[in-house]
């Protein structure tokens, strides 16, 4: 197996390389980086380009780890065995399955996403090193030992905020995404809207970039902000020299709801935009 990105997915020669260490060592592939750098979509690609399924297990903050292995409905078998369900017997038909096990079933091998891990507490990713390293875990109501089938590719995504045990990390393949250079951005719009009009791009990504640049800005605007804003521009049909315009006269760029998400950024923008024009 080898991963080289796909038609949809713009994928650096370090990710590569990262996806397929990862794999060969069978170790969880653990990424990093920006909001918006494509990690959740990798693991999308990754299957496709496999021909095989993912498992995508979201994280939360409320999130248990034995809920990825199963789950005990003790509820519903209490409220069986009070209406005389003959099920009851069988404890096994109480089980649910999380994603973990259905990775575990997998007869090819499948993707297994696990996804903003940092969502959870601290205890979360030491309660999964057996299960991630053994592939494997037993059912204590029934008895039974669950076993990989095909040990799955693990892909492991992070946000950075909080960070995570070293007996944790000491079983991960690490790679971070570094933010796309304005070349690799090029490319990753050339994919999604291969019909736009270069001019506009170039000057949506010369105010995108100096945007990003801004000291005190609290949220930059990510890759798929870009894209989002990209493609209100094009609904709009606002051409470069719009932008260009508004750029070079201290304003503010069209549609910037699509790149500024809190009123502090906003704020300030403006009042830079207020200074240059002064």
């Amino acid at each position: 197996m080898s991963f080289e990105g796909t038609s949809n997915y713009i994928a650096s020669s370090a990710l590569k390389q990262a996806v397929n260490a990862a794999v060969v060592l069978e170790k969880p592939l653990l990424i990093k980086g920006e909001p918006g750098t494509g990690k959740t979509m990798l693991a999308q690609e990754l299957a496709n380009s496999l021909n095989t399924e993912l498992i995508q297990w979201h994280i939360k903050s409320t999130t248990k780890a034995q809920q990825g292995l199963y789950e005990y409905d003790a509820v519903s078998r209490l409220r069986d065995s009070q209406l005389g369900d003959k099920k009851v017997h069988d404890i096994s038909n109480y089980i649910v399955k999380g994603k973990l096990w259905q990775a575990f079933e997998g007869k090819q091998r499948p993707v297994l996403l696990i996804d903003e891990i940092d969502k959870a507490d601290i205890e979360f990713p030491n309660d999964l090193l057996l299960e991630l390293d053994k592939m494997e875990f037993h059912v204590y109501e029934t008895g039974e030992k669950i076993s990989a089938k095909v040990r799955p590719i693990v892909i492991i995504t992070s946000n950075n905020e909080k960070e995570l045990p070293d007996a944790f990390l000491r079983r991960c393949f690490f790679h971070y995404i570094d933010f796309p250079s304005p070349q690799q951005m090029q490319q990753i719009i050339d994919v999604h809207y291969p019909d736009i009009k270069q001019n506009l791009v170039q000057s949506a990504l010369e105010s995108f970039f100096k945007l990003r640049e801004i000291p005190g800005l609290k949220k930059k605007p990510s890759t798929s902000e870009l894209l989002d804003w990209l493609k209100l521009l094009m609904a709009e049909d606002i051409d470069a020299k719009t932008l260009h315009d508004h750029a070079h006269k201290g304003g503010l760029m069209p549609l910037f709801g699509a790149l500024l998400k809190n009123e502090q950024d906003v704020s300030l923008i403006e009042k830079l935009a207020f200074m240059s024009k002064r």
